[in-house]
């Protein structure tokens, strides 16, 4: 199947009510275990890559590795470069073949985030790359007031006028959501993603999703969030099943270890696949 674009992906999930799983990789494995799950449950799948891996992996070895697996998935997958803060960033990832990317200006003041993120959209729509920009700020899950103090939060009216005045084609937004692990049980802002969802017409994304209890994120898909980028429980699960495997038989092999993680970590992804898709909807 051949690459697909982010906002096609999202706004059919948006109009069909489901959300889509953009889930945050950082070596072969990851991809691959995430492909494996979208297929096995029949739905599109958004493959991340964080630029602050780049000490792990360069972000040009994991965009060919994603790109490659994605053309042979037989279900739709994007290739999204996340979090870039600078334009430099932002465009290295149309050079190294992301189809979309995300330029984060959320900690600039206002119009700094405005004329970075209308910069970056206007390069990338010469070579039909999607972007997604963050409005609002979308802090750490261990800052209690990043997660509950409501100045931080996404303005319906602010997201409108950032939209039109960018042009970027999704946004991420603060609604009560952190990342990485929290320290106390987030609680979604509801009644702001209605207004967003009414107040723009392009695909919304929420940041932080892992630990958010089910009943919220279906709530969230069914208000009309589309895309949501899942690490920290990613991680977590891979990190437990190598755990087990290397309580067991002690044979020190790293290949065995990887394939007997595979299972359990498939399955996990399957489970936040099928959370996010509530009408059981198909491709």
């Amino acid at each position: 199947m051949p690459l697909n674009k982010s906002k096609d992906i999202l706004t059919h999930a948006t109009n069909n009510k489901y959300g889509v799983l953009a889930a945050v990789t950082f070596n072969f494995e990851t991809i691959k275990w995430a492909i494996k799950a979208a297929q096995e449950e029949k739905m599109p799948l958004i493959i991340l890559f964080y630029p602050g891996f780049n000490f792990h992996v360069p972000q040009g070895f994991m965009a060919h590795m994603a790109t490659s697996l994605a053309k042979e998935a037989t279900v739709p997958v994007a290739v999204h470069l996340d979090h870039s803060n600078s334009y430099d960033v932002a465009v290295s990832g149309i050079r190294d073949g992301f189809t979309s990317i995300m330029v984060d200006g959320s900690a600039l003041p206002y119009e700094e985030n405005v004329a970075l993120t209308a910069s970056v959209v206007q390069t990338a729509r010469v070579f039909d790359i999607d972007v997604e920009a963050e409005l609002g700020y979308v802090g750490s899950g261990s800052n209690i007031g990043d997660m509950t103090n409501s100045d931080l939060f996404t303005d319906a009216a602010q997201a409108r006028e950032f939209v039109t005045r960018t042009g970027c084609d999704l946004l991420a937004i603060a609604v009560g959501n952190a990342h990485g692990p929290y320290v106390q049980v987030p609680k979604l802002d509801f009644d702001r993603i209605r207004d967003i969802r009414n107040a723009v017409d392009i695909p919304l994304v929420m940041h932080g999703s892992s630990d958010i209890p089910d009943q919220q994120i279906q709530e969230a898909v069914s208000l009309g969030i589309s895309k949501f980028n899942v690490g920290t429980e990613f991680f977590r699960a891979f990190y437990d099943a190598v755990k087990v495997g290397t309580a067991g038989d002690g044979l020190g092999d790293a290949l065995n270890l990887l394939k007997g993680a595979e299972e359990p970590v498939v399955e996990f992804l399957r489970s936040k696949i099928r959370l996010l898709n509530p009408h059981k909807y198909r491709f």
